[in-house]
């Protein structure tokens, strides 16, 4: 399994829907990194993603994108793969 890696803020409903679909999936344990609290990580994701927005979702070294980019991923079968290192 992929490590799982998701820039976050404390009150963020598309966070929590992203946690549930990769625990659904069978990931154990997500790093996640709250740039709520922590301007240099929200500057690092920002530099990263050219993103502003969270989630950011990163599953071992490829960004994923934020939750609709991940239901996108799981609907076209391609999130499984991902996780399992395919």
């Amino acid at each position: 399994m992929q490590p799982v890696k998701m820039y976050t803020t404390a009150f963020c409903p598309y966070c929590v829907r992203a946690k549930q679909i990769l625990q659904s999936k069978g990931v154990a344990q997500i790093e996640e990194i709250r740039i709520d609290s922590d301007p240099q990580a929200r500057a690092a994701m920002m530099e990263l993603t050219r993103r502003r927005t969270v989630p950011q979702i990163f599953i071992g070294e490829t960004h994923v994108g934020g939750c609709d980019d991940l239901i996108a991923l799981d609907g076209r079968g391609g999130l499984a793969p991902l996780l399992a290192g395919a």
